[in-house]
């Protein structure tokens, strides 16, 4: 159904509300226009594009990290329970990917899960004593890598997390972490 340009713009605002993180092309595809109206209609709106969406949800999280320095989280996390669970959003660009087939090389996908289980940790010093992973899809170019960490089980030593990494709908990495912290009173 086409709708007049006011009530798609008010539309398109209302989506982006809910979920920050839809992409222009889905954006299109919703509500059967060109991408490059879509853009013409956040830039109307004052909506800046994805990266930018993604950057200032992931800055709201930045105060509740304390093992890492910000520049040290590869991905950006949009969500953040410490000591429980934890999301983050990669973009895969062209440096993260061989230059011979536009594959994400695996220790990007793995990076952003292990520093998302780093940061998810309320401690000073968090280290990862030992993983188990399997890449169970190939990632591309231009593909947007959700990551979910979860608590499994943790004690006075190590937390044991679990995380699953996704395209869409489809996972392509998974993997369990054993992450050794010290306490505070130590």
């Amino acid at each position: 159904m086409k709708r007049n340009k006011n009530e798609r713009r008010k539309l398109i605002q209302q989506t982006i509300e809910q979920n920050p993180f839809i992409t222009d092309q889905a954006l299109s595809e919703m509500y059967e226009v060109s991408i490059q109206t879509i853009r013409l209609d956040r830039n109307q709106l004052h909506i800046p594009e994805l990266r930018v969406r993604v950057k200032q949800v992931a800055e709201e999280q930045y105060p509740h990290i304390s093992s890492l320095e910000n520049q040290d989280i590869i991905g950006d996390i949009i969500a953040l329970e410490p000591n429980h669970s934890a999301k983050s959003l990669l973009m895969i660009s062209g440096n993260d990917v061989f230059s011979r087939n536009n594959i994400a090389r695996g220790h990007i996908v793995f990076a952003q899960a292990n520093s998302l289980c780093v940061a998810m940790i309320k401690h000073g010093f968090v280290l990862t004593k030992e993983s188990h992973i399997h890449f169970v899809k190939p990632v591309h170019l231009g593909d947007t890598v959700v990551a979910e960490a979860e608590v499994a089980h943790h004690d006075d030593k190590y937390y044991e997390m679990t995380v699953s990494s996704y395209v869409g709908e489809e996972k392509v990495f998974e993997g369990l972490f054993k992450m050794y912290y010290i306490s505070e009173d130590e």
